[in-house]
């Protein structure tokens, strides 16, 4: 008879061994960024290299110009990420604490707006942009990727915010303050949790995104963010396996060490807004 000790022992080394399968993808990517092409496309699923070729990172950040693309990335980022905080919370407490005509129909089309793919809305979304000239600029794409209904961050936003005690925002209301006062000095400080859970999704997403960044920086290189960046390692006759991995832990690093140090506070707002 298995034991609840024996059982426990049990399940963590399956969770062991099914997240060392997991993160090794990763791991080789990191080791064969240190590779020669040769020793990359040779040595299978082996680790170690055979010297530790750290040129391959001073290529990807100076000769691909990754260094001037994590600047873009940065700047394109963490305004997106500001933008759709400002945008999903606001939109979420209108539709979580305001009973108006029409909210209900509302939330069918924010709910239905998921269902319709990225790149449907592609073409709409260049012509827009040129058309308020902002195209091959970092404020087209921040504008481009900011934009539409980021329907899980408004729901998740609406289901904390419609169980929030009516008192707190009459309290308020009594001591002269208006709607944004109500919404930015009372509702967003204890809406944290889902701020910081959005913070993280969006920033994960935002510094992976690559459809909007390559459509909006054709016609200007340097405008580039990291995802599209990769493509410099592509030629019309060879590819730099061992600079594409080098680059691409260049642009993964910073999403997991955000993530690891952010974990508590994305963990605490999945579970208010589920609790909600």
């Amino acid at each position: 008879m298995i034991t609840t000790k024996s059982a426990r022992l049990i399940t963590h080394i399956c969770l062991i061994f099914f997240g060392i399968i997991w993160i090794y993808p990763f791991i080789w990517m990191i080791f064969s960024s240190l590779k020669t092409n040769r020793e990359f496309l040779t040595s299978g699923t082996s680790l170690l290299p055979e010297t530790m070729q750290w040129e391959n990172y001073y290529r990807a950040w100076e000769t691909a110009n990754f260094s001037g693309y994590f600047i873009n990335t940065i700047i394109f980022t963490i305004s997106t990420v500001l933008i759709v905080i400002f945008l999903s919370s606001l939109t979420g407490y209108a539709l979580g604490r305001i009973d108006f005509p029409g909210r209900k129909t509302i939330m069918i089309i924010v709910v239905a707006i998921m269902f319709i793919p990225k790149g449907y809305t592609i073409i709409p979304l260049f012509k827009i942009i040129s058309f308020m000239g902002l195209q091959d600029s970092v404020l087209g794409m921040i504008v481009a990727e900011s934009s539409g209904a980021h329907v899980l961050f408004i729901l998740m936003f609406a289901s904390f915010f419609a169980n929030i005690p009516k008192e707190l925002e009459e309290a308020a209301e009594i001591d002269g303050a208006g709607f944004l006062t109500v919404f930015t000095k009372v509702m967003l400080p204890l809406s944290m949790p889902i701020v910081a859970t959005t913070a993280i999704m969006q920033f994960i997403w935002t510094w992976s995104s690559f459809l909007v960044p390559l459509v909006l920086s054709i016609s200007k290189p340097e405008i580039r963010t990291l995802a599209v960046g990769m493509q410099s390692f592509v030629g019309t006759y060879a590819t730099d396996f061992s600079g594409m991995a080098a680059g691409a832990t260049i642009a993964l690093l910073p999403v997991m060490v955000i993530f690891i140090i952010m974990q508590r506070y994305f963990i605490e707002g999945i579970a208010g807004a589920v609790k909600n």
